[in-house]
């Protein structure tokens, strides 16, 4: 329970010093132990098939338009933090892009992820009203409006880390809208759907509705 559960450097842990997980999670790793049918070769350079295609599915939804286009793939990589550094990557060395804006707070290894992977600026966009408790979507319009076109804006698909405020749908169409007239390059990084509300097809929303636009 949350009561048991206590917070240490890097992991969560009950009162007797286990580390505490998800149920499901360990009985996803209790069964993949014991299954004797599974194949532990290595993967194909870009990962398990299956998975990423299952994985694209999530994010994009199984009748997406993108998917059905032949439009939309995925990438096993390492981890989400491994994921950002490939797509920071991508970016930088294929897309030339140089401008990365983040929300102001954001997750603290987002600047240096993007740095690391070539981007040589990084700026933030105007995100948390901490005097009203509520996404200032005026300041994150303005700042939209005043980026270089061609710039990255990196967007948390839900559960915004750390305020976990986001965006209603009204605000992410005006979102949309300002980032396709200035020809802004949207990167979602989504590591809680399901997580925000519940429901993992909700929290996809502001990426279907972006792919769908």
């Amino acid at each position: 329970s949350a009561e048991k559960v206590n917070l240490t450097i890097g992991a969560y842990r009950t009162e007797e010093g286990k580390p505490w997980v998800l149920p499901v999670v360990h009985d996803a790793e209790v069964a993949l132990a014991n299954d004797t049918s599974i194949n532990h070769e290595y993967l194909p350079v870009l990962g398990h098939e299956g998975f990423s295609k299952a994985a694209t599915a999530l994010v994009l939804g199984e009748n997406s338009p993108a998917i059905a286009d032949g439009k939309a793939f995925g990438v096993q990589s390492l981890s989400g933090t491994g994921s950002l550094r490939l797509g920071a990557e991508f970016l930088h060395s294929i897309c030339k892009a140089d401008v990365v804006y983040s929300s102001n707070p954001t997750w603290g290894n987002h600047k240096l992820v993007f740095l690391t992977g070539g981007f040589k600026e990084y700026r933030q966009y105007r995100y948390w009203d901490a005097a009203n408790k509520k996404v200032d979507i005026e300041g994150f319009v303005a700042d939209l409006e005043a980026a270089p076109e061609k710039s990255v804006i990196l967007l948390h698909g839900c559960a915004h880390n750390p305020t976990g405020m986001d965006p209603t749908q009204d605000q992410w169409k005006a979102i949309f809208e300002v980032v396709k007239r200035k020809k802004l390059f949207p990167f979602f990084d989504i590591a809680y759907q399901g997580f925000a509300s519940g429901d993992a097809d909700a929290d996809a929303w502001a990426i279907r509705y972006f792919v769908q636009k």
